[in-house]
């Protein structure tokens, strides 16, 4: 496998730096317009922020149906809630991964800077 990784690797690194200053692939450094900066950090930060809320909410409905699942002997009440903390805790791993990598290519072509 790393077999294949390197050769996609020196096929791509060819293909970008090309032969006697021609490349194959053309360079291209995308930026967003000045204007749009402040409004699309507001739109991630909110989805951001909105999303691990409601993680933490279904997290604490999770927990409420297996306190109350095990107090009423509801062994599917209680399972489900379990199943419920699972699945909000892989939603806000997902959500603060999801978040930090757009902030990354967001930060990569703004030329490092935010």
């Amino acid at each position: 496998m790393s077999q294949i990784l390197q050769t996609i690797h020196d096929i791509t690194t060819l293909a970008a730096d090309g032969e006697n200053d021609s490349p194959v692939i053309p360079g291209f450094s995308p930026s967003l317009p000045t204007t749009l900066q402040n409004p699309t950090g507001k739109i991630l930060g909110w989805t951001a922020g909105g999303g691990l809320s409601l993680a933490v909410l279904g997290g604490l409905a999770g927990w409420a149906c297996v306190a109350i699942g095990h107090n009423t002997e509801r062994a599917q009440l209680a399972s489900r809630g379990k199943s419920a903390i699972v699945w909000s805790v892989i939603a806000a791993v997902g959500i603060g991964v999801t978040s930090g990598l757009v902030w990354g290519f967001y930060s990569m072509t703004q030329g490092g800077g935010s």
